[in-house]
């Protein structure tokens, strides 16, 4: 497996990075020609589109507040944690793409400075699945940026040979990160722009991180055995994570993510102690 994931990154050319750039400069000319490259109407703009879509996902509730949780990076990379003994490249790209993306993230948001919506509107206006998203950090969307980082990174690592298998492929991976990306619409944390925006960069930062993988070797320890026990410990403070999330909040993705990371967890203690 990691051997067709090397050579699938192989492939790769800096082109694919003017797709989501081309995309960014169409949404900021459009902004600016509709006149809300300003906070105020930026949101504006979107009030009609976001209480749409809120309402109609927010009809969802259990799935909406479960899907929504594959946004949070401890949760989505422990899913991810069995690649680290079948396909470490994967990994490679993951470590590098999620640095990638946490500057993006944190820059992009203390620039903007944009207003959630619980800020801006009457919280009994629209739908509010969990914990009340408030402060100036909505632009761009953190978890749709962490869900394309790492949508994108498994996009290309196991990309078909074949055009209509490719095609379809690519259209499943983007619908599905979609889906989840837009799930932050439905708990009313963020505006459809910050959704699709972050969406971008997360495949610039899950491109970036794949390239950064693929020229320099920084992270070629992670197929070392010998360095094993940094994944376990990191495993375990996941799952203590999830008994502690399962304990408060008691979500059904909580309980199949800590069984997709207690297989893998064994698998390297076991392949630790064998080495």
């Amino acid at each position: 497996m990691n051997v067709k994931v090397i050579n699938n990154y192989s492939k790769l050319k800096p082109c694919l990075f003017s797709v989501p750039i081309s995309l960014l400069a169409a949404i900021t000319l459009f902004l600016h020609h509709k006149g809300s490259l300003h906070t105020d109407k930026y949101i504006q703009i979107q009030k009609d589109n976001f209480f749409f879509i809120n309402y109609n996902l927010g009809q969802f509730p259990d799935i909406i507040y479960n899907l929504t949780q594959l946004g949070d990076a401890s949760i989505i990379l422990s899913l991810l944690s069995i690649f680290i003994l079948y396909a470490p490249k994967i990994w490679e790209s993951l470590i590098s793409a999620s640095l990638a993306s946490l500057v993006f993230s944190v820059g992009l948001k203390n620039i903007f400075r944009v207003p959630r919506p619980a800020v801006v509107f009457d919280n009994n206006c629209f739908v509010i699945i969990g914990k009340t998203a408030v402060g100036y950090a909505s632009l761009p969307s953190g978890h749709s940026i962490t869900v394309f980082t790492t949508f994108t990174v498994l996009l290309f690592a196991f990309m078909p040979e074949k055009l209509p298998y490719k095609i379809l492929w690519v259209l499943l991976t983007i619908i599905t990160g979609l889906i989840i990306a837009f799930t932050r619409v439905g708990v009313g944390a963020h505006y459809p722009l910050d959704v699709i925006i972050g969406s971008i960069i997360g495949y610039i930062s899950g491109l970036t991180g794949i390239f950064i993988s693929r020229k320099y070797k920084i992270w070629a320890w992670v197929n070392n055995k010998k360095y094993y026990p940094i994944f376990i410990l990191l495993i375990l403070a996941c799952c203590v994570s999830l008994i502690s999330r399962i304990i408060d909040k008691n979500l059904i993705i909580f309980y199949f993510v800590l069984t997709c990371a207690i297989v893998p967890l064994y698998k390297l203690v076991y392949a630790f102690i064998k080495r």
